[in-house]
């Protein structure tokens, strides 16, 4: 991705307009927003069907970019903004930062991927070059000083991009995964590569890098870069995640047959796009409903897994330049706050009426259902639950003067509930198919772990003092969420641990996240999964939980690590 044009930073580079090229590429138009409600008049839809036991993509979560040394760094609050779940929080589950092109540029985005990785966020980076003496340059089509990779650089640029993870790992950041190459395909001001040098590398070097590979990243969703990828059976061995981008990309093009055919394991991700431009404000609307239908066809028709936005905060972006949630970043939070990493999309009818676009998305009982109103009329639009009976119904509405607000409960009854969308709107509604009170306005679910030691069978290590835990809640009417922290205070290794402890009476966990829960209420045992079973001396594990109650929010008084007292911060 190029710095945007069209509103200068100090420092940023001026490159070829990415714009000039998407014209010559039959790119989407520039859309004008109207200033308008036309019609009042309230317009029924075909029923809305969603089958729960149809299930389709795995969700890995919702993000955006930080490039601190292009626009600066987010500040401290602008990151619980953007990766906080409460009201006026952005939800996201995904960053993305650059990978450094020499040691000296690793910590530029650490600050901010440090906060993500605390609160839960899948952290994952991207290089746009690789070090300086790795290069060379050559005549690309009369671009003279067109730069690629030497061939005989590519194990030492394996060896670059494990540097970085090690980097962020011994700084308190698992990367879960790392790309080959930003936009290989538009590198006018970057490194080129062919989808040719693309499977050689990933046949011959990518076996070594010591996190998830993505490739190819492609700007605008071109098949030729990745399809050789697909159709090479060493290469995509050694690929865990096809990442495109979707610049101008139509979106007949958006399905993948060849990934559906030969792309079993791998995820795919949507790893950067702005839409529908980068001129306009993030706030012009009913324009800003666009990134909605873009969302939803990216999640239906693509089957994408994640959805990453070019920069957080910038004039066009979901957050806006004075930290504050834009009308694009209200509509991306109707998702990133609802539809959790490891929920999983389930058949609904896509397009029910006219202008009207629906998903649905599901975690053991709970449903999420994300409806678009694009029309200038209230649609009246009736949904049906496969199997489900009757349940409280909770919903957040985004329109032309509401932000991601909170609506009147309502209640769904055996499994049918008709509602209106008002016009040029988003609606997330969230209910349960068990029956009861909905499911927490705010769910939290960890994200697929990043690879680690296996710890030993049984738990040991950790002599000297006792070990340390924090744990803090955030609650709300009849649920809540548990961050708890353990850190080693000893001087040895721990090597699989147990955490117990007493939940007050009235709660009980619902979900969980880097830990196995045992029993759901009582005395809990928290045990390390396979990913972060050791804990060095001085080094702390971050687990969680989500949970319900009764009207008691009262926190545990004591906890044991491996049978031993801890310290409660």
């Amino acid at each position: 991705m190029t710095h945007d044009q069209n509103d200068p930073v100090s420092g940023e580079r001026r490159l070829l307009s990415r714009r000039s090229v998407l014209t010559t590429m039959g790119a989407l138009p520039v859309i004008t927003a109207a200033t308008s409600v036309l019609g009042a008049t309230e317009a029924a839809a075909a029923t809305a069907t969603i089958n729960p036991s149809a299930q389709r993509q795995t969700i890995r979560g919702f993000g955006g970019m930080a490039h601190a040394a292009w626009i600066g760094d987010l500040t401290a609050a602008q990151r619980e903004t953007a990766f906080g779940t409460g009201e006026g929080r952005l939800g996201f589950s995904i960053l993305r930062i650059p990978v450094g092109e020499s040691q000296a540029d690793f910590g530029r985005d650490l600050a901010t991927a440090k906060r993500a990785a605390e609160l839960g966020v899948t952290v994952f980076a991207s290089p746009w070059n690789p070090p300086a003496a790795m290069i060379e340059t050559f005549n690309r089509n009369g671009q003279t000083n067109a730069k690629r990779l030497r061939y005989d650089q590519y194990a030492a640029y394996a060896q670059h991009l494990n540097s970085f993870s090690t980097y962020m790992r011994n700084n308190g950041v698992n990367l879960y995964a790392i790309s080959v190459q930003n936009e290989p395909d538009y590198a006018h001001d970057w490194t080129w590569w062919t989808s040719t040098e693309m499977v050689k590398f990933l046949r011959e070097n990518a076996g070594s890098i010591n996190t998830r590979v993505i490739a190819p990243e492609s700007f605008q969703y071109v098949k030729s870069m990745s399809d050789p990828i697909l159709n090479d059976s060493t290469a995509l061995a050694n690929v865990d995640i096809i990442g495109a981008h979707l610049y101008g990309t139509s979106y007949s093009n958006f399905p993948y047959p060849l990934f559906k055919q030969k792309g079993a394991g791998k995820d795919l991700w949507m790893t950067e796009v702005y839409y529908p431009n980068s001129t306009d404000s993030a706030d012009t609307w009913p324009q800003a409903l666009d990134v909605g239908e873009h969302m939803h066809r990216a999640m239906v028709e693509a089957e994408f897994q994640a959805y990453v936005w070019w920069y957080i905060r910038r004039s066009y972006g979901p957050m806006r330049e004075d930290g504050q949630l834009s009308k694009r970043g209200a509509i991306m939070a109707q998702f990133a706050r609802f539809v959790r990493p490891g929920y999983v999309r389930i058949d609904a009818t896509a397009n029910p009426a006219s202008n009207v676009y629906v998903s649905a998305y599901r975690n053991g009982d709970s449903v999420v259902i994300v409806a678009i109103n694009k029309g200038t009329s209230g649609v009246s639009q009736q949904f049906t639950v496969a199997n489900a009976g009757s349940a409280s119904v909770s919903s957040w509405l985004t329109d032309g003067s509401r932000n991601v607000a909170p609506q009147a409960a309502t209640t769904m009854s055996n499994g049918s509930l008709t509602v209106t969308l008002p016009a040029r709107s988003m609606t997330t509604f969230v209910t349960s198919l068990s029956g009861g009170s909905s499911p927490s306005p705010s769910p939290v679910l960890s994200p697929t772990p990043s690879p680690s030691p296996s710890p030993s069978a049984s738990p040991s290590g950790g002599t000297g003092t006792g070990p340390r835990v924090a744990y803090t809640m955030n609650s709300w009417d009849g649920g809540f969420t548990a961050a708890v922290s353990i850190t080693n205070t000893g001087t040895s290794t721990i090597d699989g641990w147990t955490l117990s402890f007493t939940l007050p009476s009235g709660q009980s966990i619902t979900s969980g996240w880097n830990a196995t829960y045992s029993p759901s209420s009582g005395q809990v045992s928290a045990r390390n999964v396979s990913y972060n079973g050791t804990i060095a001396p001085g080094a702390t594990v971050d687990i969680g939980f989500q949970a319900t109650h009764t009207g008691n929010t009262a926190k545990p008084t004591a906890f044991t690590l491996n049978g031993v007292p801890c310290t409660v911060a």
